[in-house]
């Protein structure tokens, strides 16, 4: 792998290399990236429960054999619709949920922040690697290079038609186009008003904090753009299939250079000891 890289301006065209930090360096661990993914998205999670006694509450009694019907718990009287159906037991109109889903179940999944790292780590070193990025359906057939990076004046680009143009020049254009193909969805996400589903694409990260660039965040379909201090596993690895296409300004690069894996970190110590 190319320790250096270069830095693209907003015409497309290179200025200038820049060193690569030494996260680039991680090993490829899908299994990693996975788990901490999935750990990660667990914590987005609402609980969610049922009334214990619904469908119970009912006054419903079994009429036992001899009378050619099922001994299910039937409601009690006469002379209105309810009389004689069942009632009070799962499997039934108006009956009870068999196994509903408890309050108290514990969804919260844990990780290790070594773990967590690795799986960070691993997936910003995947960014670097084409073959992963085509394989998850980017169209970056007009670019060599990874991972992308792009020079600080990007961070000041304040409008979606400017931050689109600028993709453009990047050879980007196929990948915008992919973007705008949303899905039309069926069944209850569609009754529901989610009607149609925009791919992800681009990740922009940023290194340093503006309110105008970070605004647009969304602004463009399936654009996203990110503080390097807040990316996220989550971020890189949309439905945990690595990896997404990822564009780095030239302060994000420079801001990852203190990140390390945990690999990383004992190899330093073994070097100083």
């Amino acid at each position: 792998m190319n320790t250096t890289v270069k830095i693209l301006g907003l015409d497309g065209k290179s200025s200038e290399e820049t060193e690569l930090p030494q996260v680039f360096t991680t090993p490829f661990r899908p299994e990693v990236m996975h788990k901490a993914y999935v750990n990660l998205y667990s914590h987005s999670f609402q609980k969610q429960g049922r009334y214990p006694a619904a469908g119970e509450i009912v006054s419903a009694e079994s009429r036992n054999t001899g009378l050619g019907i099922a001994r299910l718990a039937r409601a009690r009287g006469e002379g209105f619709p309810r009389a004689g159906q069942a009632a009070g037991v799962a499997g039934v109109r108006h009956g009870r949920v068999a196994h509903p889903p408890e309050s108290w179940k514990n969804i919260y999944k844990k990780i290790n922040k070594k773990e967590n790292r690795l799986g960070l780590c691993s997936a910003i070193a995947a960014t670097a690697r084409k073959d992963l990025i085509v394989k998850r359906g980017h169209k970056v057939e007009n670019i060599s290079t990874f991972p992308l990076v792009v020079s600080n004046d990007i961070e000041l680009v304040s409008k979606a038609k400017d931050l689109q143009n600028a993709f453009n020049m990047l050879g980007l254009k196929d990948e915008l186009d992919r973007a705008h193909r949303s899905k039309s969805r069926t069944g209850t996400a569609r009754r529901r008003g989610r009607r149609k589903r925009a791919p992800k694409s681009i990740l922009l990260v940023i290194g340093k904090e503006n309110k105008a660039v970070m605004r647009l965040s969304g602004s463009l379909p399936g654009i996203d753009i990110k503080h390097v201090d807040s990316l996220s596993v989550l971020d890189l690895l949309s439905g945990s299939k690595p990896i997404r296409l990822t564009i780095f300004s030239q302060n994000a690069i420079e801001q990852l250079k203190s990140l390390k894996a945990p690999l990383h970190a004992v190899m330093e110590a073994m070097t100083i000891s």
